[in-house]
């Protein structure tokens, strides 16, 4: 479904592609016509990301004197999420296709991908590779429709859990979550427990809500607002033990997530970045890195737990 709307929305850009072409080749040759249209499409999309910095800086939490950027750090701020956000929509989820990857001789527990509000599991592209090459077995699920109340999410989460353990052969699995993936993550967890789960790691989650949500579609985006009867139910519903599992790593910076500081969870590990952007997160080194240190620190605690390595798989 995701797939059909990015493909309308490329169809739409298309068409404007060549509107302002034939309006631009009234007054200039061919070739600069051309590259006046696309700059003008590529710019309305730059106007987007601008939006959502300025929505997200309105509603923003304090930022400490360490995180703070000068113009440059504030200029690759921007082209970096503008950047992933371009690639994400118009390549990476456009060519997405659900599938799992069983490493043969896995160094780690498997890793579940859960995604975010509008995505699919092509998000995940850049840390797939990643978990692939570090010989981590892996599953990017798809949340679909885009616009289901979040609790509908649960059954799709749980399906995908049973055949990446089933597949890997493994007791339990590291969940790593983007956005509302790491909502729909909690709300698995209430309803199916915690027992296969060696640990959660989110990324730029809205744990508390987000000032932005009210400008999303759908009864998941009125659940991500600030104040949601359903995030006070979902915490309500939560113990010590359960948070402790929780790895929140979110960003001063995130256009998305405002107040910024939602993403923190209390009870868990929270981990916070700056001058990085929230379609970003998923592919930015650094966070990479952390996700990667996670996940080989989990499954180093669940063999170490067990006395073999063997629990991996």
């Amino acid at each position: 479904m995701v797939r059909r709307i990015l493909t309308v929305i490329m169809g739409l850009q298309l068409l404007a592609l060549l509107l302002f072409w034939y309006l631009a080749a009234q007054v200039f040759a061919l070739d600069v016509a051309l590259l006046a249209a696309l700059l003008g499409v590529l710019l309305l999309r730059m106007a987007i990301t601008a939006s959502n910095f300025r929505l997200s800086h309105r509603a923003r939490s304090p930022l400490p004197a360490q995180h703070r950027l000068d113009w440059t750090g504030r200029a690759r701020l921007f082209f970096e999420e503008y950047g992933a956000t371009m690639l994400a929509s118009s390549w990476t989820m456009l060519r997405h296709r659900p599938q799992m990857h069983i490493a043969s001789q896995p160094c780690a527990l498997p890793v579940l991908l859960v995604h975010g509000y509008g995505c699919n599991g092509g998000y995940w592209t850049q840390l797939a590779d990643v978990l692939r090459r570090e010989r981590v077995s892996h599953l990017a699920l798809d949340l679909e429709p885009v616009a289901a109340d979040i609790e509908d999410f649960v059954p799709l989460l749980e399906d995908a859990a049973q055949r990446l353990l089933q597949a890997s052969g493994a007791p339990r699995l590291v969940v790593v979550a983007h956005s509302m993936g790491g909502l729909v993550t909690r709300a698995w967890l209430r309803q199916h427990g915690a027992a296969r789960v060696a640990r959660v790691v989110t990324l730029g989650t809205p744990h508390h809500g987000t000032a932005l949500a009210t400008l999303g579609v759908g009864s998941n985006a009125r659940q991500m607002r600030r104040g949601s009867e359903w995030l006070a139910r979902l915490a309500g519903g939560e113990d010590a033990a359960r948070r402790a599992l929780f790895t929140s790593i979110w960003s001063h910076h995130d256009n998305i997530i405002a107040p910024q500081d939602s993403s923190q969870l209390p009870g868990a590990r929270n981990i916070e970045f700056g001058g990085i952007g929230h379609v970003a997160l998923g592919r930015h080194p650094q966070v990479q890195c952390r996700v990667l240190a996670e996940i080989l620190a989990a499954s180093g605690a669940a063999a170490g737990a067990s006395g073999s390595p063997a629990a991996l798989h």
